[in-house]
């Protein structure tokens, strides 16, 4: 914890916009917003993403109303739902139909958001909740509060378009993919809801900067291999040809041999999804490739197998 608020005051200090955190089976992406915004003045700080059907409706608004009161109206509520298998071994849920799921959730905690001006009566689908408020609910710092939804493959993506406001892309992106994939099920799912225009994107893009370049790649590599053995993600490996890589990895990861699944990742894929080498490498690779890409890029310093070198990569970009 006492690392993520130095990361944060290092960030703020070098003027970026925002600081988003992500969330495993071993930390919260919640609960260091609080420390976080008593430790920053202006950052924003967004949670990409917490696990949407890890908790309540009423959790979940509740836990947005206190964290934005802490930090004066500056965080952004990101959701995601993992995949089936997360959803199932490490939630107990079904894993079944998140998209329409979230497509509830995410207009029902926006009411509970406002839940001082009326009580809230909802049975739906997925969700059941009478909730008469006892004594008069605080009123919250602000009238809204920015929700982006985390998706890869279309039927969630176009649930972001329809509801939320913001999609939060996935490291594994590639400007082919949101070209191709992305924007048009933003547009199909905004179109849906009779929006005028599809939300931004708040893109996680891996990036890996060291004065050692090939030590950058290396941690690249080892951070591409272990998401490619998700399939959750194969659209994005089949639009690239990577199919046969994927299925190399895939090997190397049942074998438990770490080592093998980053020198199975070649050098073009590497480009294809990642930012990797020195510093002037990766600044010059962003201006060149990644540009206007996302109208929220969020630098993502790979981890798999080592700790994230985060100053590095802010001192980077500052």
């Amino acid at each position: 914890m006492p690392e993520l608020c130095s990361w944060a005051v290092l960030a703020e200090e070098a003027g970026f916009e925002s600081m988003w955190i992500t969330e495993l089976y071993d930390r919260s992406a919640l609960i260091p917003i609080a420390a976080m915004a008593a430790a920053t003045k202006r950052i924003i700080l967004g949670s990409g993403i917490a696990y949407a059907f890890g908790r309540t409706p009423l959790v979940l608004a509740a836990e947005a109303r206190d964290l934005d009161l802490i930090s004066g109206g500056r965080f952004i509520l990101g959701l995601g739902v993992g995949t089936k298998r997360m959803q199932q071994d490490w939630h107990g849920l079904d894993g079944e139909h998140p998209a329409p799921k979230l497509e509830e959730l995410l207009p029902l905690v926006r009411r509970l958001w406002r839940v001082h001006e009326e009580p809230v009566h909802h049975d739906g689908r997925f969700y059941r909740m009478h909730l008469e408020p006892t004594a008069p609910p605080a009123v919250p710092l602000r009238a809204r509060i920015p929700v982006y939804l985390a998706g890869v493959n279309r039927r969630m993506v176009e649930a972001a378009g329809a509801v939320a406001d913001g999609l939060v892309g996935h490291p594994l992106f590639t400007p082919e993919y949101v070209e191709t994939h992305v924007r048009p099920a933003l547009a199909r799912g905004a179109e849906r809801a009779g929006r005028a225009e599809p939300p931004p994107i708040a893109g996680y893009l891996m990036c890996s900067a060291d004065q050692d370049r090939d030590l950058a790649r290396q941690r690249a590599a080892a951070q591409i291999s272990f998401y490619s053995v998700v399939k959750t993600y194969e659209p994005i490996m089949r639009l690239h040809g990577f199919t046969d890589v994927v299925s190399e990895i895939r090997t190397a990861w049942r074998a438990g041999d770490h080592k093998a699944m980053a020198a199975a990742v070649p050098a073009e894929m590497i480009d294809a999804i990642a930012i990797a080498g020195t510093p002037q490498e990766c600044r010059a690779r962003f201006a060149e490739r990644w540009a206007g890409v996302y109208e929220r890029p969020l630098l993502y310093p790979p981890t798999f197998g080592g700790s994230a070198d985060v100053p590095t990569l802010i001192k980077t970009f500052a």
